[in-house]
């Protein structure tokens, strides 16, 4: 089923502590001379009516490129947390997440989730497994199911996404990406700035 851009929220999710990079913000990496964030962003904006970054830190740095940031309502949530302030900051029907991280990325991912989510989502299936932070989500049924997992402190993703009866989407022959040692950013051939 094809969203339109008006209906889709692009949601990146920066909110991470950073502590296996040694404080440096993945949001900020270089990677060909541009950083993360505004790559990934650029990426999707032809089909996203919004976009959102899910961060906690340094959120005046976003609004200066152009980007809205927004942090945690609720600290030490992991995932849930950013996903719990893009679902309360989006303003469309559905939420496209995509890890600030991510090597690959791209509207051919949205049209691949799209194609199997039959109304109630889907999460990227990889060559190294489930992903399931590369998903997109119907943004009704999720804040139905976050408030009661967040009151429950019940933290897992895939948990939720089976909540909601959200589809897997094989990605054949795809790596879609992460970065948590400097061991992955020089695999990446990705420059880091000074942790801040």
């Amino acid at each position: 089923m094809p969203i339109a851009p008006a209906d889709l929220t692009l949601g990146l999710l920066a909110g991470g502590r950073a502590t296996r990079l040694g404080g440096r913000d993945k949001a900020w990496l270089r990677r060909d001379g541009e950083f993360q964030v505004l790559r990934l962003a650029q990426a999707f904006a032809p089909r996203a009516g919004q976009t959102l970054v899910s961060a906690n830190r340094d959120l005046p740095r976003y609004a200066q490129h152009g980007l809205r940031a927004v942090a945690d309502r609720s600290p030490d949530l992991g995932p849930l947390g950013g996903l719990d302030a893009l679902a309360a900051a989006a303003a469309t029907p559905w939420l496209l997440t995509v890890p600030v991280d991510a090597l690959q990325g791209g509207p051919w991912l949205l049209d691949a989730l799209a194609a199997v989510q039959a109304g109630q989502g889907a999460y990227a299936v990889d060559d190294d497994g489930v992903q399931p932070l590369f998903a997109l989500w119907p943004l009704a049924p999720l804040r139905a199911a976050l408030a009661p997992a967040l009151a429950e402190r019940r933290l897992a993703v895939r948990a939720l996404q089976a909540g909601i009866g959200m589809a897997a989407a094989p990605l054949a022959g795809l790596r879609l990406g992460n970065l948590n040692t400097p061991a992955d950013l020089a695999a990446a051939g990705i420059l880091a700035d000074p942790p801040a």
